[in-house]
This record gives C-alpha cells, structure tokens and sequence, in this order.
C-alpha cells in the first residue's frame, strides 16, 4: 500500500517547495515526486497546505507533564514524555538525567532498558549530563554529586547500559584521557559541559576525539578579549554545539553569532523540564522559564518547534534552515542516517504544522499518530 501525502509545503534540507507528494510505503519514504505524477492506486492524504518536515529530534530533556524522569527515573515518567513529545512533533529524543547520585543514575538505566520493550519509537536512549562535570561552572546541578570519572565506574555504567546510553556530558579538562578514549572507543557521544576549558584546552579536545558541546554559552566561561576563553575555540573547532532557544538561556543576538560562526554544527535543544517539589532538581515554573529554589535557572519550557519558531521570529534563521536545526543536524551528530530529511530511503517519521507553528499531525514509522483539525 502507498500513501500520498500531498497539497503541502515540503521543508527538507534546507529548502521549502510547492507541488511536491511524498510517497511513503510501510515505515519509509519511498519517493518524492511532482503532485501531477501522484500513482493512480496511491491512497491520498491532503495536508491541506501545511508544512511538512522531518520529525524533530530532542537531544537534551529531563521531563514533561509532571513526571521528572531526571529526578524520578522510572518507565511511567518515559511513556509521558514519549507520547508528550509525539503530540509535539518530536519523533527521536533522549531522556537525559542531570548530575545525581549513583542510585538515580542507575534507576534511571534500568527503566530506559526496561522501555525498550514496550516504547512507541521515538524514546531512542538516555543522555547523562553529569556527574562528570566542572564544580566551577555547575550551574543547576548540585555540586555535593559532581565528582571526577573513573574509568571502572565508567565502565560499569556503560556495561549495565547495554546500548541505552547514547551520550554523556562531560567537563573533558577533568578527566582522564583513559575515560575520553573508552566513552570515544563505545560510540557514545562525548559531549563538553559545564566546562571551564581555556582556549588552549578547547583546541586540544574538540573534534580530538570529542565531537560535540553541550547549551553553548551556558556553564562554561566568557569571551574576554585578554583572556579569550572557550567558546572561541568552538567556533575555531566548529564541532556540534546545541543551544537553548528560548530566549531566557541565550539571548536572541548570540544565537545569531552562534549561527554564523557555526553554520550546520549548530543545533537545538528543549532543555526542558517540569514542575516538581522532590528530588536533588525542584524546579519551579516562573514566567516561561524554570528555576531552582534559590532562584537559579535550571530548564527550559520549550518544545522542539516553539524553538524553531524563535530562530525564525527573533534570531532572522530562514524557517528551512531553523528546521534543519532540529532534524538534519542531530540526526547527523547521532548518527541516525535514515533520520532528519523527507527523501527516498528516509524514515517516514514527520510533523505536519501550519503557518502559525501548530502542529496538524505527526507521523512515526508512516503512521499518523496525532492529529488535529
């Protein structure tokens, strides 16, 4: 059976087009062609002039609808975030547990391993932020569990993991070379953090091995023009940075430096999480951002295309290339090939929304699973 989709606005790799179908045939995208050329026993599907794109994909969120999988790791808190995502538009994410105790994070593998079972599609691993980090840029995270790796419990972790941890975030100028070269050695993502790196130290880790750096801007030390710091030896290196867009994290005019020293290496993020009053992370919703209880600022009230529509709306991003930065590029970073652009061969995992950045539907695997009117 084919399904049609067309009288759409198709965004992919960076272009917006009209008169375009996509052709999709159990889980993938079989072909892209002109409307006029749509096959007579195609079943059709009118978007009605929506766009349509590539599923967006979250690398970095704690928790949603009440349920802090950070700080509560458990497989409920994973099955609402995945079905919240889903109805966001979000088809890939992983499930991310900020610097905590042992206990947590070991909680926190076992319930991912535990969903894999019974998951919808799009709950694709877990991200560690910590406990590995800097004490002197620990932002939101507690600085009584930031600790230095070793490489048994490294080890251990990833060995009791069995594949569901996807990435880590690290202060690399901390750690053992033996710790980088194992993680590198696993294929999971290395990715700086809550770092306090110089300029010269950026330069002799970034993309040597460690291919990616966590909320640019955020935890880590600022340009001076005497004492020139990290952030510009990420822009010298250019490995991928994600950012924050909301605004609160990042104002609009360094998303917009970001942007231009950093090109295709530059990536959302949500950062988000919800409302909760237990645990080592209580956050608490004040205006559209969240903050710690002395008044820090922790996570994000975003979603994937509220993001999208900030880099449109307040950084100047062209609405293509602002997608592309929620699907193509950590897609690429995670190495999920058939992820990230609406083309032959590709995964039918989609979003459909309108020109007010609503979403009409989503679509995982070819199937519609949202969708409203």
């Amino acid at each position: 059976m084919i399904t049609a989709l067309h009288n759409l606005k198709l965004i992919s790799n960076g272009t917006i087009t009209d008169g375009k179908a996509v052709l999709i045939s159990g889980d993938s995208i079989i072909d892209v062609i002109d409307q006029s050329a749509i096959p007579k026993e195609a079943i059709k599907k009118d978007l009605q002039g929506a766009y349509l794109a590539p599923g967006f994909i979250d690398l970095q969120i704690y928790g949603s609808g009440g349920k802090l999988f950070a700080g509560t790791p458990e497989v409920a808190a994973l099955k609402r975030m995945e079905d919240d995502l889903l109805s966001q538009g979000t088809i890939g994410f992983y499930a991310t547990i900020g610097t905590n105790t042992n206990e947590i994070v070991e909680q926190g593998i076992a319930a991912a391993k535990a969903y894999r079972a019974e998951a919808r599609g799009n709950c694709w691993g877990l991200h560690l932020e910590g406990p590995y980090l800097n004490p002197a840029k620990k932002g939101a995270h507690p600085e009584k569990y930031i600790k230095k790796a070793t490489l048994a419990e490294v080890k251990g972790w990833v060995e009791q993991a069995d594949g569901v941890i996807k990435m880590i975030t690290i202060a690399p100028e901390l750690q053992d070379q033996a710790v980088i070269d194992y993680l590198h050695a696993q294929g999971i993502i290395i990715s700086s953090g809550h770092s306090n790196a110089t300029y010269e130290q950026g330069k002799g880790f970034l993309n040597k091995p460690i291919p990616a750096v966590t909320h640019l801007f955020n935890a880590m030390p600022q340009m001076h023009h005497r004492e020139p710091g990290y952030i510009p030896a990420i822009f010298e290196e250019k490995p991928y940075a994600s950012i924050v867009a909301d605004g609160n994290h990042v104002d609009w005019p360094m998303i917009r430096l970001a942007k231009r020293e950093l090109g295709d290496k530059l990536f959302l993020i949500t950062d988000a999480v919800t409302a909760t009053n237990e645990g080592a992370y209580q956050h608490r919703l004040e205006g559209d951002k969240y903050v710690m209880p002395d008044g820090t600022l922790s996570g994000s009230s975003l979603t994937m295309l509220k993001a999208v529509q900030n880099c449109v709306d307040k950084v100047g991003i062209e609405l293509a290339e602002a997608v592309n930065m929620g699907t193509k590029y950590p897609a690429e970073l995670a190495k999920m090939d058939k992820h990230g652009q609406v083309a032959a061969g590709f995964y039918a995992d989609l979003i459909v929304f309108d020109r007010e950045y609503k979403v009409k539907a989503t679509i995982l695997k070819g199937n519609f699973l949202t969708e409203t009117t």
